[in-house]
């Protein structure tokens, strides 16, 4: 099994750009849900990695609302 492509340049920069976005997603999502005292929301953010998707989730889920 080959695995020389994980020491290449590019794939090291994807994932240092992948863990960047999921941090500042994850960051965000933990701060509104913290505020909002959703505590299953926290945990559940602080503990599953998703690659930000379940942050952005919350985030769209639980927005506040323009009238």
């Amino acid at each position: 099994m080959d695995t020389s492509f994980l020491l290449e340049p590019a794939f090291i920069i994807f994932i240092v750009i992948l863990s960047i976005w999921d941090a500042v997603w994850k960051l965000i999502a933990l701060w509104k849900s913290a505020r909002n005292n959703h505590l299953a929301w926290f945990i559940c953010i602080a503990i599953i990695n998703s690659i930000g998707i379940l942050p952005i989730v919350y985030i769209l889920i639980h927005r506040d609302r323009l009238k």
